[in-house]
């Protein structure tokens, strides 16, 4: 954005930084949220999906807009850029790159790692929602964990009172026991 994209008067900069913010964010919180909220955190990761999705987009319209080509399928910068993507998961490894790149390279270097990050939060939502499916969110686990102890001390008490009345039963028992003597 900064190298190839007007500073001042078009909203799209604006908008694309605002866009890989709200995923890189919605990621993090829905990560955080998602230790008390299956709910939260499936809803933040949608939110965060969305994004990466509009993101995608404005570096796809960049290339339509420039007449640049979008890389996909069997082309061969296609290939070694997606196998670069796929291997390298942090700044560092991009930083000495990035420089060296034009503007059709860096959009399509933007666009495969787009693609990845959505097949990534799209395999995790789908984990997470056969999950929540089967096992319920927290508030789930911890109403069962509730009722599993009152159940349990249920059992308890009810044991605890046949045993009482069986005690009372003996104790009337011997004390007829003792009345005949």
């Amino acid at each position: 954005c900064q190298r190839y994209l007007p500073k001042y008067g078009d909203r799209t900069v604006d908008q694309m930084v605002q866009a890989a913010r709200s995923t890189k964010q919605n990621i993090a919180e829905g990560s955080s949220d998602g230790q008390t909220s299956t709910e939260t955190e499936l809803k933040l990761l949608g939110i965060a999906r969305g994004s990466n999705k509009e993101l995608q987009e404005d570096y796809q319209d960049y290339l339509k807009r420039k007449g640049l080509e979008e890389w996909f399928g069997k082309n061969k910068r296609f290939e070694s850029l997606h196998n670069f993507c796929k291997e390298h998961c942090k700044y560092d490894d991009y930083k000495d790159v990035l420089p060296k790149m034009n503007d059709e390279e860096l959009a399509n270097m933007a666009i495969c790692l787009c693609h990845q990050v959505d097949a990534a939060l799209t395999k995790y939502i789908e984990r997470k929602d056969r999950e929540f499916t089967t096992e319920g969110g927290i508030r789930e686990r911890m109403t069962a964990a509730r009722l599993g102890q009152r159940e349990t001390q249920r059992e308890a008490i009810s044991r605890l009172t046949k045993e009482n009345e069986e005690l009372k039963r003996e104790i009337a028992r011997l004390r007829a026991l003792l009345a005949r003597d």
